[in-house]
């Protein structure tokens, strides 16, 4: 997939003063997070509220508003123009994820809020899902399959691919990064996993921490649609009985730092497995700040290798819009 065909470039909420939410008076929602990724999360089933990008961006900040890296509305796919594209590549992706960055951007996926999305659905009462049942969703990013675990839930993210893959078998590497924390630029990759990310392999746990995320690191050459952008620390020993390590910053496009990205820590692991080479295995820990997530790479269907994203997903809190 070419996720720079799936949506427009982000175009953040226009800054000024709060808009008003009284058009959104008495709607209900929940909080909730995947490994300290949170989320505003909408049930709407019958499709009638129409959330703006401003609004999203006020229900997500975290002084006057709710507070979230990001609002997710559920819906039935058939309301949806994209949703009808899901509906057609998978007749059972009755929910589709309506999901925006904290700014209000349009995003294509979210590996952190499907968990969410689907723990909230079933709070909801909107679906039934058990213990090895597996539940598909339509997203920006494509068709989603996600299966409830004893743990939380685990997602077939689909296949990864690196978004400039010449470079990537050639130099390994397709891009400069520079953050502030560090001294100089550092070479980066880029990998699709439906949404673009670069990725930034770091020697020591005290670059990590020493990199500051207030603003967007700069990517040179930059993506046409911006890039999330991680920053990670393989463990020492990187590999023990089987399962990689990694450590993990990520500054997301429309967010800032986050607490943890699903799609990010698919994107690092898929990284530092190509750094690491033929000997590297094909399930990972991704430590990040949140907590820990999982990653797996397993054959998928037509020959191309998926990617599965498991872990924890909560909700936190509900309320009513006053």
């Amino acid at each position: 997939m070419d996720e720079t065909a799936a949506v427009p470039a982000p175009q953040p909420a226009t800054a000024g003063a709060p808009v008003p939410l009284s058009s959104l008076a008495g709607l209900e929602f929940s909080k909730g997070h995947g490994t300290g990724n949170d989320f505003v999360l909408i049930a709407d089933p019958g499709d009638a509220h129409e959330i703006t990008a401003e609004q999203v961006a006020q229900l997500c900040d975290r002084h006057v508003g709710i507070g979230g890296d990001g609002l997710i509305r559920a819906v039935p796919s058939r309301f949806l123009p994209e949703g009808r594209v899901a509906l057609e590549q998978d007749p059972e992706a009755e929910w589709f994820m309506d999901y925006r960055n904290g700014d209000g951007s349009l995003s294509e996926m979210c590996g952190n809020g499907v968990r969410v999305f689907v723990h909230f659905l079933i709070a909801e009462n909107l679906v039934n899902l058990g213990p090895g049942q597996t539940l598909t969703i339509g997203t920006r990013g494509g068709v989603k399959k996600v299966v409830r675990t004893v743990n939380g839930y685990a997602v077939d993210m689909g296949p990864w691919e690196f978004i400039f893959p010449r470079e990537a078998t050639s130099k390994a590497m397709d891009a400069l990064v520079s953050a502030d924390g560090l001294e100089v630029a550092r070479p980066g990759l880029s990998v699709s996993m439906g949404n673009p990310h670069t990725v930034v392999a770091l020697a020591e746990l005290s670059e990590l921490s020493a990199t500051q995320l207030f603003k967007p690191p700069v990517v040179d050459p930059k993506p046409t649609n911006g890039t999330n952008v991680e920053f990670v620390v393989p463990a020492e020993p990187l590999v023990e009985d089987g399962v990689g390590t990694i450590t993990m910053r990520v500054h997301e496009r429309g967010v800032g730092e986050t607490q943890s990205c699903g799609t990010g820590a698919c994107a690092a692991a898929v990284a530092i497995r190509h750094w690491a080479g033929d000997t590297a295995p094909n399930d990972w820990h991704v430590k990040v700040p949140g907590g820990v997530v999982g990653v797996k790479f397993f054959p998928g269907a037509g020959g191309r290798e998926h990617v599965e994203l498991s872990g924890p997903a909560v909700i936190v809190a509900t309320g009513t819009l006053s």
